[in-house]
């Protein structure tokens, strides 16, 4: 008999959160059935946090959420907690259960950036999350990826990568009309 994985469905992730099996302080998500540790954040990694919800939070008006570091229920196997997720509605429609999509989804990168760029990506365009931003602070870049599509087997890819330095601009899918410095996303 070969030894396997335990595969660890949303749902009995959330049971773990409830129980108190895993709590607050246990920095973990779960990402394609495994529960995965989460990197300490460096005060350069808070200050893009920062620096992302504020820009976001003025590129989107009501009838968006702009939330950082909050789960984000996509599939039957992941719940990942985005650095930051702009989801559509009001902030009460998720009182109940956590969003299962976003108009854009970013993740700032030193340490993780690999996993991110991988991993990360993998997952999101799996949901068909259209937008997903790498705020990559070890080159000082913003890696945008675009345009989801399936390549079999429920699995997708972004079809679309740029790569913006820091004197450059970028406007969200779903805002076309407000545009955003890439210097002021960075710490």
């Amino acid at each position: 008999m070969s030894v396997q994985l335990k595969r660890w469905a949303r749902k009995e992730y959330d049971r773990l959160v409830a129980l108190g099996a895993l709590g607050p302080d246990d920095r973990v998500q779960l990402i394609e059935g495994e529960i995965v540790e989460m990197a300490p954040q460096g005060p350069g990694h808070a200050t893009a946090v920062t620096l992302l919800l504020d820009a976001l939070r003025t590129a989107f008006p009501a009838g968006y959420v702009v939330r950082a570091q909050l789960p984000l229920a996509v599939g039957v196997f992941s719940e990942p907690e985005p650095d930051v997720a702009v989801v559509p509605g009001d902030p009460r429609e998720y009182r109940d259960q956590h969003p299962t999509t976003a108009v854009l989804v970013a993740e700032v990168a030193g340490t993780t950036l690999e996993f991110d760029r991988t991993r990360k990506a993998q997952l999101y365009a799996d949901a068909g999350i259209p937008e997903y931003w790498v705020l990559n602070l070890v080159d000082r870049t913003l890696e945008i990826l675009r345009d989801p599509a399936p390549i079999g087997e429920g699995r997708g890819e972004y079809r679309a990568t740029l790569r913006l330095g820091v004197a450059e601009q970028v406007a969200p899918l779903a805002r076309p009309d407000h545009t955003i410095a890439v210097a002021d996303l960075l710490p």
